[in-house]
């Protein structure tokens, strides 16, 4: 009998690919699945699940939490793997190096920044960085602007020359650049499609929110698609369509059926956050989503912005700081019912948009578990995946545990392995496939996070394993495993 380091015994297996849900021993050996057994397996460890659903670890498209304390924040919410594909970074090679020397948690990847290379091109900065420096610049008016073809060439590019070096894809935030040239966007989505690799856009203003705006962001989305032949996804096709996203999944629902590429995500959340510099959050423009100053609230202090003056101020001395974007109300049914239907509509991946985690003394250790009680970040970092769970599936019964478990695994693999191999192997628990698995409790997985405790890690997860070895076990972090591997496109 062939003995496995580690076998996870009579669990519930859900294999969202075959279709697989039965009770079933699953054998790891190394970092790799190699037996998933109706019988018995022999294990030098032999974990006993009975009563727990064991599944692919959660992939999380759309996370800006990319430090040891996020990554462990989102393991106890079932994720095995976090990209960073919205903003990016650049060179990605560089940020692939920094999370491989310090080491981490979760599996991570990135994609290549259009943002950040237009910051520096447009503004004479150092070519390269991530996040911090996309929030540091965000409210500046050069970067926004139209660009000359020659500067076009050059942003163009520089991306080429990252997707070479294995970047996931291209991270296209245009909704914080509303005035670039639409002909920009396209050369980006052509060179995508050259590359075999996807585009993953915060979409510009829609026509209802900005009559004026160049192009209407989901129709910029579907044209790239069929013009160009590129894989477009939707970042958090939620939080920038609001109450007009019955007009945008059709939309997307017509272009996939001509044959264009077109993917969505969405979280169960009614708050965005980004930074108060942004353009869509100049006071004179709130009104276009039906907010007023006292829909912001900053990251890390009590209550709301005041008024007018105060958000001006915010924006002029510190346009990077976080602020949460109360959009809709997730209590009122008729309000919720906006986001549901986007996270229902065919293959939605579930992703957070998690947010950076900060320390309000300004001097939190990422490496410090458990979490200091200053640490602050959005819920939706810690409580995604236990939100879905309870709240879609154990409560409203709209989508089933299968649906569930499958627009949180398999169908952001494919999102993804669509121009990475790698992901091919994720998402799915079947022989020869990655050992990143979780073990829940259906009946008790539940967020915790709220807007007031911002970082309570959800309950449920009982076990988290990345490349064969345990990240979570019986529900606690183990501060010592660090087997995060990168997820390269090449």
């Amino acid at each position: 009998m062939t003995t496995y380091d580690l076998v996870l015994a009579r669990g519930r297996v859900i294999d969202p690919e075959t279709g697989l849900d039965a009770v079933r021993d699953v054998g790891v050996t190394g970092t790799t699945v190699r037996a998933v057994s109706p019988e018995p397996l022999d294990g030098t460890v032999r974990l006993d699940a009975t009563g727990l659903v064991v599944c692919p670890g959660f992939i999380d498209l759309h996370s800006h939490t990319m430090d040891v304390a996020g990554h462990r924040l989102q393991a106890l919410d079932g994720v095995t793997t976090v990209l960073e594909l919205e903003a990016g970074a650049y060179p990605a090679a560089d940020a692939y190096r920094r999370a491989a020397a310090e080491g981490r948690p979760l599996n991570y990847g990135f994609s290549t920044s259009w943002a950040i290379v237009r910051m520096a091109v447009t503004l004479g900065l150092p070519l390269g960085g991530a996040i911090e420096e996309f929030m540091a610049h965000i409210g500046r008016d050069a970067w926004q602007r139209p660009a000359e073809p020659q500067v076009v060439d050059r942003i163009v590019g520089l991306l080429e020359r990252d997707l070479a070096g294995g970047a996931l894809g291209i991270g296209v935030p245009v909704g914080y650049a509303p005035h670039v040239d639409p002909a920009e966007y396209l050369a980006v989505a052509a060179l995508a499609a050259r590359a075999g690799l996807p585009t993953y856009t915060h979409a510009r203003e829609l026509v209802e929110q900005d009559p004026a705006t160049l192009v209407d962001g989901a129709e910029e989305i579907v044209r790239a698609a069929a013009e160009t032949g590129a894989h477009m996804h939707y970042c958090h096709v939620n939080s920038t369509s609001v109450r007009h996203v019955d007009r945008v999944l059709g939309l997307v629902d017509r272009v996939r059926a001509e044959g264009g590429r077109v993917t969505t995500e969405a979280y169960p959340y009614g708050a965005g956050m980004t930074g108060v510099g942004a353009a869509f959050l100049a006071p004179e423009l709130l009104h276009r989503r039906g907010l007023t100053p006292h829909s912001l609230g900053v990251l890390g202090r009590p209550g709301r912005v005041a008024d007018e003056a105060e958000l001006r101020a915010l924006r002029a001395d510190s346009p990077g700081s976080s602020v949460f974007v109360h959009l809709l109300d997730e209590d009122d049914p008729a309000q919720f019912d906006h986001i549901r239907r986007a996270l229902l509509f065919p293959d939605t991946a579930v992703a957070t948009d998690a947010a950076p985690l900060l320390w309000r003394s300004g001097a939190g250790d990422p490496l410090a578990w458990p979490l200091a009680p200053d640490a602050v970040t959005h819920p939706r970092t810690a409580g995604t995946y236990g939100r879905t769970l309870r709240r879609l599936v154990r409560e409203d019964g709209v989508l089933s545990l299968q649906e569930a478990v499958r627009r949180c695994t398999l169908v952001p693999a494919d999102v993804v392995g669509s121009g990475v191999p790698a992901m091919r192997r994720k998402g799915r628990v079947q022989p020869g496939c990655d050992a990143d698995l979780v073990a829940f409790d259906a009946d008790r997985v539940s967020d915790r996070a709220t807007y007031q405790d911002t970082a309570l890690p959800t309950t449920g997860f009982a076990h988290v394993v990345v490349s064969g070895e345990f990240v979570v076990r019986d529900g606690e972090i183990v501060t010592t495993a660090f087997p995060g591997r990168p997820v390269r496109a090449s």
